[in-house]
């Protein structure tokens, strides 16, 4: 798999990465450890995680692998710490000592002295932003982690940290498809003169691109089923169906999948380092893996940014 440079910097991470949201929730330890060992067999390095996915499950599943089911040295492990869910709820909380808690615990569960990148996983209107960028720029200084990013921040959000920030920033971590984007109108722009690179996280947004939903939904899907079925459903209408159905026309005439075409798509976009994929088992990170990645056609290309304007 294609390793790309992240940002202006000399970070470097896989074309795909891989999502452990559904970890400790849609997939066990089982299905965790094959659909890692997969990827990382493909060639595959980042895998990203945060301490509020399934309440620090996800991060412990993954630590409990390395030195059993993979060594540490070959993984390059991304986390986020600022936001968690209790009760359904979301509470952000970006203070400099929860961050620094937050870090703590993240690597007490990962079982490792340090994280490849950690992120400031959202923007925190009641902390000033210099509070949370000196627990960010402590994090890389005491050695804990290796570079440092922020996540789900806007455009002028974004822009803001870059200027104040006295060390470097390396990427932001945001939702981006063909489905989602919104990022094109500051985000990008903001990232692109700031030098970070882009994390896109449903670049298949949210698994409606890959065309299960189309006509219905699936029994074992996360529309279906339990804490994520409110996650997929503002890509169930009529605009989504149309980008989907070109997808699928395109994927049609090139012989590809319509997963390849999306991501292919995005990853040619400006800015875009990696698409951070979330397959909650080995068929389906299969046919992601199996995905040729390659830049689509100009006038194919085109026509789905027509299709899919915002």
């Amino acid at each position: 798999m294609q390793q790309r440079y992240v940002g202006n910097s000399g970070f470097r991470v896989s074309a795909l990465s891989l999502g452990t949201m559904t970890w400790g929730q849609q997939s066990d330890e089982h299905d965790a450890a094959e659909l890692l060992r997969m990827f990382l067999d493909a060639g595959g390095t980042l895998v990203d995680s945060a301490g509020s996915y399934a309440d620090g499950q996800a991060e412990a599943l993954l630590g409990s692998m390395l030195g059993d089911v993979v060594s540490r040295s070959e993984l390059v492990i991304s986390t986020k710490a600022g936001l968690s869910t209790l009760d359904g709820r979301r509470s952000i909380n970006a203070s400099r000592g929860a961050m620094l808690s937050g870090l703590d615990a993240s690597l007490a569960r990962l079982g490792t002295d340090h994280v490849d990148i950690w992120f400031a996983h959202a923007w925190d209107g009641n902390v000033p932003l210099e509070e949370t960028l000196s627990a960010l720029e402590l994090a890389v200084r005491s050695g804990r982690a290796r570079y440092v990013g922020i996540s789900n921040y806007n455009g002028w959000q974004t822009a803001k940290a870059a200027a104040m920030a006295g060390f470097t920033l390396v990427a932001n971590q945001s939702e981006y498809s063909l489905l989602k984007r919104k990022p094109e109108e500051e985000l990008i722009p903001a990232i692109e003169d700031a030098g970070l690179g882009l994390m896109a996280w449903a670049p298949l947004g949210r698994g409606v691109l890959s065309g299960k939903y189309r006509g219905q939904i699936p029994a074992d899907s996360r529309a279906a089923q339990g804490p994520f079925s409110g996650y997929v459903e503002p890509y169930l209408e009529a605009r989504s169906t149309r980008i989907v159905e070109a997808v699928a026309m395109a994927a049609r005439g090139l012989g590809r999948s319509a997963p390849d075409v999306a991501l292919s798509w995005l990853l040619s976009r400006p800015g875009v380092s990696t698409a951070v994929v979330g397959p909650r088992n080995a068929v389906q990170l299969k046919e992601l893996l199996d995905a040729q990645l390659a830049p689509v056609p100009a006038e194919i290309a085109r026509a789905l940014e027509d299709v899919s304007a915002p």
